[in-house]
Order: structure tokens, then sequence, then C-alpha cells
């Protein structure tokens, strides 16, 4: 015991250099500790913001839960725009519209035939002849871009136009004039 006295006495300076150093050690380790405990909490508080009084392993269980529900939610989606996608085919999605003269005295291009197909060119074609003293409409099924009833050249331009996803507008003999059709608004 002497022999640890008789040290420490004599290298009482030394000593202290090293505990001072061993302590601005320890003072360094303790203040970067103290910063990576500032930045996790930051982290935490950012993860967990608007949740209190929630364990860790809660919030994960929480979370987990909510994208399950985003994921058959998303699946419900898909589902009902296949479906969407499906009835659209048999929309009226074509149209072909041509004007002319049905008559060369009355001079103006006021007959027309229009034909509304779906995606598989199944619809119908409409044809209006004005006459001076009547007009006449009338109607033909078309299925696979054809009709089972002679068409007229005109009624056939129309189908064509459709087919083809021509724009609404009829460039006859007089430079024509554009005609722009809207079925809904």
């Amino acid at each position: 015991m002497t022999y640890l006295m008789t040290f420490v006495e004599s290298n009482s300076s030394l000593l202290l250099i090293v505990s001072l150093i061993i302590s601005f050690i320890s003072i360094l380790v303790l203040i970067c500790f103290a910063v990576s405990m500032r930045r996790q909490k930051k982290r935490y508080l950012g993860l967990t913001r608007g949740v209190e009084g929630i364990s860790f392993e809660d919030m994960i269980h929480k979370i987990n839960g909510d994208i399950s529900s985003l994921n058959r939610d998303i699946n419900l989606i898909e589902r009902n725009i296949l479906s969407l996608e499906t009835k659209l085919t048999f929309t009226l999605q074509k149209i072909g519209f041509v004007r002319y003269n049905a008559f060369e005295d009355i001079g103006s291009d006021l007959s027309f035939s229009i034909a509304l197909l779906d995606a598989y060119n199944n619809g119908f074609v409409i044809t209006s002849i004005y006459g001076r003293e009547r007009s006449t409409n009338f109607a033909k099924q078309v299925k696979n871009g054809k009709s089972a009833i002679p068409v007229s050249p005109e009624e056939f331009k129309a189908i064509d136009r459709a087919i083809r996803g021509e724009k609404a507008l009829d460039t006859g003999e007089r430079g024509g004039d554009n005609v722009q059709i809207s079925l809904f608004g």
C-alpha cells in the first residue's frame, strides 16, 4: 500500500493530466451520444407524428392493416376498371358523318347520313333525306361494319368514315362546310 501511495505522490501531476484527458474524452463521447439521441428522437417523432399513446409495435401493425386495406381497395378498383373497359367496348364510339344534296333541284346539302358504331363496328346508320315537300328519316343496322340492307353511297361513306375514325366533317365538292357533331353536349 505504501508503494501505491508513493507512486501517486510522485506522479500526481501525470495522473491529474490522464484523469483530465479521460474526463474530456468522456465529455466528448457524451456530447456525441446526446446529438445522436436528438437525431433519433427527431426521426422517431417524424415517424410517429400525430400518434400519441401508441407503441411502435402497435403502430407498425396499424400501418400493415392500412396497407392491406389499400391493397384490397386497389384490387377492387382494378376489377371495376376492367368491367368498365369491357362495357365501354359496346358503347357508341365511332362516328361518321356525310352531308349531301339528295335532289339536284333543291340546291343545298340538307340531307345527311350518320353512322354510329361501337368498338366492334356494330351499330346503325341514320339517314335523313331532305326534299321540298317532305323529309324522310330511316335507320339501318350495321354489324361488323356492314349492313344486311343495301346502303347508299353516302351511307357507305359514313360507315367507312366511322370505321377509319375520321373527324366528323364533310369536304364535299363545294369546298365543304365543317360539321361538328357532339352527342353528349
